[in-house]
């Protein structure tokens, strides 16, 4: 189990599923000679032996004053999916839940950073033959940017999680469409980080003096660290998801503020610095 306290805020990360990644798949720089060229820093945590990049799907779960907040919620079982590895995929990821004291009926807010497939796949989960809350004490927050833009897609790659995943719990009255500064609790609130898509946001903790972060999609792999300027095929508006990564590294960097990556590979924590002109990312 891997978890963190920043001064009264517990935050529990839960796997969904970690593997290697062609990286050219999402980030075209991504190849294994530009890779290998950063292994000092990058290997072995972030990329293999032949220069993929080392990648999870996991959730972070916060415990802030008497609320548990589950932030992002993956893939999902049983989810009809274009990519054959999320098809129909059977994983224990709500027995990891379990595992680590955070039951589904125990959670009380639900926040997407944005409204990708591997974002809000555990929004539902199906019984009966229907999409039915995962979170049955929940409520979902989505932002009401995303909501804007993504309600309205006709692309199925985006359009499906929406209809299996996000308005199944509206439909039941456990949604709350919020703005990119809505604060979860005191501790706890949402920051916006625009361009991968229009609406995403990532999630802020401050306690007792102490800072984090949750990157959300900002940034998929520690690489766009050291080179937040590459693009990134799922971007929704590259230029502007550049400048939201430029401004992250800028903000975030030698301040001592923990940094969770949502897509980083174990152990997915660490803080940002400056170096070399640029950035790296440091382990916790």
């Amino acid at each position: 189990m891997s978890q963190w306290q920043i001064g009264e805020v517990r935050v529990t990360r839960v796997v969904e599923s970690a593997e290697s990644w062609d990286g050219t798949i999402l980030l075209p720089n991504a190849t294994p000679e530009n890779l290998k060229r950063e292994s000092d820093w990058l290997y072995p945590t972030f990329c293999d032996q032949v220069g993929r990049l080392r990648m999870s799907i996991h959730a972070f779960v916060i415990d802030s004053q008497g609320q548990r907040i589950i932030v992002d919620t993956c893939v999902g079982n049983d989810k009809v999916r274009s990519h054959p590895a999320w098809n129909r995929q059977q994983l224990p990821f709500l027995e990891n839940l379990q595992t680590v004291g955070c039951p589904r009926e125990s959670i009380d807010r639900v926040v997407c950073t944005h409204l990708h497939v591997d974002h809000v796949g555990w929004n539902t989960m199906l019984r009966d033959g229907k999409w039915v809350a995962t979170f049955p004490r929940a409520t979902y927050l989505i932002g009401g940017t995303e909501w804007d833009f993504f309600s309205r897609t006709e692309d199925a790659f985006l359009k499906d999680p929406i209809d299996d995943s996000v308005r199944p719990v509206m439909a039941e009255g456990m949604s709350e469409l919020v703005d990119d500064r809505h604060r979860v609790t005191d501790e706890v609130w949402l920051e916006s980080t625009p361009g991968h898509t229009p609406g995403h946001f990532s999630v802020r903790i401050s306690s007792k003096g102490q800072e984090a972060v949750i990157t959300g999609d900002l940034m998929h792999h520690p690489i766009q660290c050291r080179y937040p300027e590459w693009h990134n095929l799922f971007d929704n508006d590259g230029a502007m998801a550049k400048r939201s990564r430029r401004a992250f590294c800028e903000r975030y960097a030698d301040s001592g503020t923990l940094v969770f990556g949502t897509h980083f590979a174990t152990p997915s924590a660490g803080k940002i610095v400056r170096k070399d002109g640029s950035f790296r990312f440091v382990t916790a």
